[in-house]
């Protein structure tokens, strides 16, 4: 681990410790910018990586976080059920402007300003699982329950 963060990982650090759980951020000298490259450089499997995705709703034009098991695809028509609106993708620019961080390293914690989460229920059958801390190539491991806990995310069906 280290204890020199680059900024991005550092606030999400911050974050971690304000929420009250020991979570450490781990940085790796290669990309966790994927889930398979992530699962690669921790030693997981793929679907153990909680990728924080951000959709907007297609009329409120509002950030919308899921984060979703390294191995699922997002069902955006399953999801619109849950919102009661269609999902767009977002543009990395909206990504950067809502979340304060980049495509490829979102957290699912530190962000700008709140965003409504939903979190895919297959990440609730590991034990432990993995999720971006900032920046490209950083992680830290938590259990699902403490995801759910410091997201105050909805678990739902996303695939």
């Amino acid at each position: 681990m280290s204890t020199n963060l680059k900024k991005s990982a550092a606030k999400v650090q911050a974050a971690l410790d304000e929420l009250g759980y020991e979570l450490n951020i781990l940085e790796f000298p290669a990309s966790t910018r994927t889930a398979q490259e992530a699962a690669n450089a921790i030693g997981c499997t793929v679907g153990q990586i909680a990728k924080s995705l951000i959709f907007k709703g297609k009329e409120s034009q509002k950030p919308i976080l899921i984060i979703a098991s390294g191995a699922n695809r997002v069902n955006e028509r399953l999801v619109k059920e849950y919102i009661g609106e269609k999902l767009t993708k977002a543009d990395a620019d909206f990504v950067l402007e809502e979340t304060g961080f980049a495509i490829g390293g979102v957290p699912p914690v530190g962000h700008t300003r709140p965003i409504t989460t939903f979190i895919d229920e297959d990440l609730m059958l590991y034990d432990e699982i993995w999720a971006a801390a900032g920046t490209p190539n950083s992680v830290f491991k938590l259990t699902p329950q403490i995801l759910v806990e410091i997201t105050k995310g909805r678990v739902i069906k996303i695939k």
